[in-house]
């Protein structure tokens, strides 16, 4: 709050990024806050992180930066698996360290006052690594283009130019292996794994799954067409590693896992 404060008054650009423990085990809340909701701790460690985002927007504010400031609250991954501190993914199934859903879908949100449309909901896909180039993109500054690069430039889907993603789906990798890809609503598994604790086991042949009837992946769909689609990803991910070949080496055959060099 401290920095924001000074860089604001000094009509600096700044940079902040913030990494909110309190979700992560153990989800101790600060004695400040401990017994306060009187729903335990979770639910203290929720409003103690609420109160944190809170005091940040309103240094924001209070500098006179809140027209000319991007702020965006989101997570790198599911929640948790160990009891007492394992959250809750929704309607979907998993926690970080699976391909499943429920380890990988975070909620994301953006503020940029008179740019951002307010209020605006999308169910579109928008990955994580994405954020590089849409900031660049906001920044005026260029991406690199020398080097296998996965981020996408999302501005105009965020500023709403479009009404669609610039992404249609992504691998998805656990550990060294290719585990999973998704497009669009439906994902395909190369593995099976159900929890972090779990070994990953090659599925006999890949299974599909619609995100959209199935949203927890227990029942492999026959939507075999979606083959293609997805193959194409790991195709698109193959070429780039064909062009860089001194910076990423290897297959992305999904039993074959790619060595980073």
């Amino acid at each position: 709050m401290k920095f924001i404060g000074e860089q604001a008054e000094a009509r600096k650009p700044f940079f902040t990024y913030v990494a909110l423990t309190q979700p992560h085990l153990p989800t101790e809340p600060n004695p400040a806050f401990k017994g306060k909701t009187g729903n335990g701790d979770w639910a203290d460690m929720l409003a103690e992180m609420d109160s944190n985002v809170g005091q940040i927007l309103d240094v924001v504010d209070n500098a006179g930066a809140r027209n000319n400031t991007i702020i965006i609250f989101t997570s790198d991954n599911g929640p948790e698996f160990i009891q007492p501190w394992d959250g809750w993914a929704g309607p979907w199934r998993g926690q970080y360290f699976t391909a499943l859903e429920g380890g990988i879908r975070v909620p994301f949100m953006i503020r940029w006052p008179n740019r951002i449309e307010a209020g605006r909901e999308s169910n579109d896909i928008v990955h994580g690594v994405d954020i590089f180039a849409t900031l660049a993109r906001f920044g005026g500054a260029k991406v690199p283009n020398d080097r296998p690069f996965d981020s996408i430039d999302q501005s105009d889907f965020i500023l709403r130019k479009t009404e669609k993603s610039a992404r249609e789906g992504f691998p998805i990798w656990c550990d060294d292996r290719l585990q999973a890809v998704k497009w669009r609503n439906w994902k395909l598994h190369f593995y099976r794994q159900d929890t972090m604790f779990d070994p990953p086991v090659r599925n006999p042949m890949p299974t599909i799954y619609n995100l959209f009837t199935d949203p927890r992946e227990e029942k492999p769909a026959v939507d075999s067409w979606v083959v293609g689609p997805v193959l194409k990803i790991v195709a698109d991910f193959e070429n780039s590693v064909k062009t860089h070949p001194l910076i990423l080496m290897g297959t992305p055959d999904p039993y074959q896992p790619v060595n980073a060099q």
